[in-house]
């Protein structure tokens, strides 16, 4: 019985028992290819590269689902911003569920579906990730540019508008593999991700870079405008300059930090998208590929886990320190 197993292959063969493994001999040019879904027996030891990523899917996984609890079993948690938090939440913990069941899959059940059916998952969720990113960015943005109307229902009714953008988007770039762009029937159009054409991975790669100039581009605005607010609170109340500073610099500290996690998260994969090959050695995909799921592991931390909204129901969750029904104040985007 033969497996669908993540693999180096070569663009013709699929390695047989007994023979060395692929994935082991990077160095070598015939044994170079992308990263698959293809048969292997049963007997071959499991790619150390699968397995980190699904420690990464695990660890991604139950961070996100403790979010996803807290927010929906928490009344007072449905402000504009924690829905996207919560948008944020759900779509990590689906890419990290795709991540082990994409593991599982490849060492146990021979299926082309599957196969499609599991990338075509994985691509959505972390599709949906990256723009509730940039969902949470636009909230931001209208959180400072529009204080005095922001908490409106208005402001909720946008909010759904962008989330139901977000995910039908997603949904739709997921289906594509599914429903006949890859190239399970064409070797020669495949990228560096097989089941996934050269064509389908150029798409995901340039609408990253399209979100990400957006992303740069409104917090360019935000540091403005928390700049201008800083010096604008210094002034009427009176601070010293290097109070000035001070929060001005931690401002700027909190969106370099946010953008930075994210552009050095994806960016390597993104470029190696674009002008990797699916002749070239599997570890530069696994390489670039890994870091990329970080970053669903360290969006619960910026984002939701420094709230002290979270925090106070985690707490209540975890080890009842405090009263679930008490009233808390929702804070702005622009404070967390």
């Amino acid at each position: 019985m033969m497996n669908e197993s993540l693999v180096v292959n070569d663009s013709s063969l699929a390695p047989v028992a007994g023979a060395s493994l692929p994935w082991m001999e990077t160095g070598s040019p015939e044994r170079n290819g992308s990263l698959a879904f293809s048969p292997a027996p049963l007997d071959i030891p499991i790619n150390p590269w699968d397995i980190m990523l699904c420690m990464s899917g695990t660890v991604i996984a139950c961070e996100n689902a403790i979010v996803v609890a807290i927010i929906f079993y928490t009344p007072t948690l449905r402000t504009p911003m924690f829905v996207l938090i919560g948008s944020l939440a759900t779509a990590d913990l689906l890419a990290g569920m795709g991540l082990i069941l994409n593991f599982v899959f490849q060492y146990v059940i021979s299926s082309e579906t599957i196969s499609l059916i599991t990338v075509g998952f994985l691509v959505a969720s972390f599709t949906a990730s990256i723009s509730s990113l940039l969902a949470i960015t636009v909230d931001r943005y209208f959180s400072l540019y529009n204080a005095l109307t922001y908490f409106s229902e208005k402001t909720l009714q946008y909010v759904h508008l962008m989330l139901l953008v977000t995910w039908g988007v997603s949904l739709f770039l997921g289906l594509l593999p599914v429903l006949g762009w890859n190239c399970l029937d064409d070797a020669a159009s495949c990228s560096i991700v097989r089941p996934l054409t050269r064509s389908n991975v150029t798409l995901l790669a340039a609408s990253f870079f399209v979100i990400f100039v957006l992303m740069l581009t409104l917090y360019y605005k935000i540091c403005k405008i928390v700049c201008r607010h800083a010096h604008q609170i210094a002034l009427q109340q009176h601070f010293f300059a290097t109070s000035h500073y001070v929060a001005t610099k931690k401002g700027v500290s909190t969106l370099a930090i946010i953008l930075g996690t994210f552009g050095a998260s994806w960016l390597p994969f993104a470029i190696y998208c674009l002008v990797g090959d699916r002749e070239y050695p599997s570890v530069y995909t696994y390489a670039t590929l890994l870091p990329a799921t970080y970053n669903s592991m360290i969006n619960p931390i910026i984002y939701a886990y420094r709230n002290a909204e979270i925090q106070r129901s985690l707490y209540v969750l975890l080890c009842g320190c405090f009263q679930a029904n008490k009233a808390y104040r929702s804070r702005s985007p622009s404070e967390v």
